[in-house]
């Protein structure tokens, strides 16, 4: 009996785990799956690095499908879609603690940094050290 990819339940379950150590969650996300929807002035080498720090975004929802939410972008409000197939890691900011998924479309076994399965226990210093992004704030 086929099962339904784990991605979406890892996501979500990596998104508690790094909340619940007041931390803030990062999503890095491959813009060139169909569905995806983003501001494509922030995309750099085809990604985009998206903070869903529930403080910074609103209407968040993460099902089996993929991620939305609402949010500013240079003062400028945007609702945005992940398909949850385009989510290509998730992390902490503070730490770099989290799970790098498999970048096949169709796969969904996660893999760490160096090819090998599982969650990455030490920090995922490829995403800390590109440059800094844009983050989001919930502008009252």
């Amino acid at each position: 009996m086929g099962m339904t990819s784990s991605r979406a339940y890892l996501v979500r379950a990596f998104n508690e785990w790094i909340l619940d150590n007041d931390c803030t969650p990062y999503i890095v996300v491959n813009v060139a799956m169909e569905g995806v929807l983003v501001p494509q002035e922030y995309v750099i080498d085809g990604q985009i690095v998206l903070n869903i720090l529930p403080a910074s975004v609103r209407h968040l929802l993460m099902d089996n499908e993929g991620v939305s939410f609402d949010a500013r972008f240079g003062g400028q409000p945007q609702s945005l879609y992940v398909p949850i197939g385009a989510v290509m890691a998730i992390y902490a900011k503070e730490n770099g603690q989290g799970m790098v998924f498999d970048s096949e479309p169709d796969s969904t076994e996660p893999t760490g940094l160096d090819g090998s399965g599982g969650a990455q226990t030490s920090s995922l210093k490829q995403a800390k050290d590109k440059p800094k992004r844009p983050q989001l704030r919930v502008v009252t």
